[in-house]
């Protein structure tokens, strides 16, 4: 690494990074470097002692801070608590002090690879510097210190002048060759952060595409009030119930977002994450999750320790919340368990996993140490897996379902993508996709975009042409795995007005919001499914 100058007078960088090379390497050399430069450089890492809140110092260090150098690469342009930093300081930033100065530097990330959502519009026209290899490590510094001096200099001059301006050092222009994407930027909402911008929600065998820039934002405060004031209590069980992409795994990662907040312990654990391996047995599977929990704890697992297979497993699994997980952490632990559907495939593991979340949330009652675990469970689907009533966690604690988008909704969703909408196009988008909010938000993003009109989605959206082709073919290749259920659409389909059908499939057909109620009779949930179906079905 070259000599470099050193300043004349110190300034306060915040490093933003992932914990894995090429990113922890390229941060410690801007440390080091920036230090060397007489400067002042926090990264968490090497900045954070044992025993100190992490949180709290994360929040302090970015309000002190002159300059957020953000290193941009493909782990970091998907992690929850970048973007998280990245929103606190562009919110300090537009703040009375217009600091600190955001430095993007781009980690072997192409100009092709799409930001989430959030990011995109946070760094809006920001420019943003390539880090390609470790030869480009000294130009850039270059660059920075250059920049640095030469601020310096103009904020004496306006000091001098009278006329104290706050421009940022990175010019507000765009590359020429990579022009910044016409994105709305997302609402600043006073550390109601999206953590989502990897939501499992938006995967899927037949629709792998994630589309993390179509995140759920208009909860309303007093429902995200409700379930903050839900998981306080000593042994909460909340239960967010919906189907695919309509933000459960958003709003679990906001509750989880809150007890960080709060200083408590959180994991998520999302079932579709591990390998089939894992489900050939209960012991695996609860050994497994058992280990993950205490990773993501950081704290050593000691499995060997706390197993004793005479005891069975969801006794040892027991055992080792209650005798080892539970009392080695000082705070509440709020365990986020998302994609619990992923388990009903495995009946005999469900059979058994699924009481013993009951079984945990009824020690609560008796048993302080069990007041420490607060449970988040994320589904779609309860009815299909036998499991007493009497042992089921579905029917306890408190429940969560997530509704249909309506109208005041989606015109403010619109506004916040800057589509001034009146209310008959409103009207002609809800009824091609009902209140679905990932149907509305992903036609609205697309519209925003310019990658089409309302007239031209209107046009191809029931089709597997259109912008919801692999959406509509995962749910057509779910009804033919259950024939019933496909006759039941077919019933619903054929007719133009509510229908009866048996109470059983409605509730199932509801579940996956194909349908909604009227009375006891069902109608599909929107145009969207009515002409896709019914094409599908060739019901004339």
């Amino acid at each position: 690494m070259p000599t470099l100058p050193a300043a004349s007078k110190s300034a306060r960088f915040f490093i933003s990074y992932r914990s894995q090379d090429p990113d922890l390497s390229l941060a410690k050399d801007f440390y080091e470097a920036i230090k060397a430069a007489g400067h002042e450089a926090f990264m968490a890492g090497e900045s954070i002692r044992l025993g100190e809140k992490w949180p709290q110092r994360i929040d302090e260090e970015l309000k002190l801070c002159d300059y957020f150098l953000l290193l941009l690469s493909e782990r970091s342009a998907t992690s929850e608590m970048v973007t998280e930093e990245v929103r606190q300081a562009k919110e300090l930033r537009d703040g009375s002090d217009h600091k600190p100065v955001i430095l993007p530097i781009r980690v072997n990330l192409p100009w092709s690879t799409p930001l989430n959502y959030d990011l995109r519009g946070y760094l809006q026209q920001v420019q943003q510097r390539e880090w390609n290899s470790p030869a480009d490590t000294p130009k850039i510094l270059h660059e920075i210190f250059s920049l640095l001096a030469e601020g310096e200099s103009r904020r004496v001059e306006e000091s001098e002048s009278g006329e104290l301006g706050d421009e940022q050092l990175f010019p507000l222009i765009a590359s020429s060759a990579h022009p910044a994407l016409p994105v709305a930027e997302p609402v600043l909402t006073n550390g109601q952060v999206n953590l989502a911008s990897n939501s499992s929600d938006l995967n899927g065998l037949l629709d792998p595409e994630p589309s993390p820039e179509l995140e759920f934002p208009f909860f309303d405060k007093a429902f995200y009030f409700d379930c903050y004031k839900e998981v306080d209590k000593p042994g909460a069980l909340i239960r967010v119930k919906a189907p695919l992409q309509w933000g459960k795994t958003y709003l679990m990662n906001q509750i989880l977002y809150y007890g960080i907040q709060q200083d408590y312990q959180t994991v998520r654990v999302d079932f579709q994450e591990p390998e089939k391996e894992v489900f050939n047995s209960l012991k695996q599977f609860l050994q497994w999750f058992c280990s993950y929990i205490a990773e993501d704890l950081h704290i050593p697992d000691n499995l060997a320790e706390n197993w004793r297979d005479a005891l069975g497993a969801n006794s040892n699994c027991t055992n080792y919340f209650e005798r080892y997980l539970l009392p080695a952490i000082s705070s509440p632990l709020i365990l986020g368990l998302d994609n619990v559907d992923v388990i009903f495939s495995h009946q005999k593991i469900a059979c058994d996993f699924l009481p013993l979340l009951r079984a945990w949330y009824e020690k609560a009652k008796n048993k302080p140490i069990w007041q420490k675990l607060r449970l988040v469970i994320a589904y779609s689907k309860e009815d299909f897996i036998p499991i007493d009533t009497n042992r089921s966690p579905f029917n306890v604690g408190h429940l969560i379902e997530i509704q249909e988008l309506n109208e005041v909704h989606i015109q403010k969703l619109a506004q916040h993508l800057k589509l001034y909408w009146n209310r008959e196009q409103v009207a002609q988008l809800m009824a091609m996709v009902g209140g679905h909010p990932w149907l509305v938000k992903k036609a609205l993003y697309k519209i925003a975009q310019r990658d089409l009109t309302l007239t031209e989605l209107l046009q191809i959206a029931p089709t597997e042409e259109g912008l919801y082709g692999n959406h509509l073919f995962r749910h057509w290749l779910i009804l033919q795995d259950n024939p019933e259920l496909l006759q039941a659409m077919r019933q619903v389909v054929t007719v133009n007005g509510p229908v009866r059908i048996d109470a059983g499939k409605a509730s199932k057909l509801r579940n996956m919001r194909l349908v909604k109620y009227a009375g006891n009779d069902v109608l599909p949930l929107c145009d969207l499914y009515r002409l896709y179906f019914r094409d599908r079905l060739r019901v004339e």
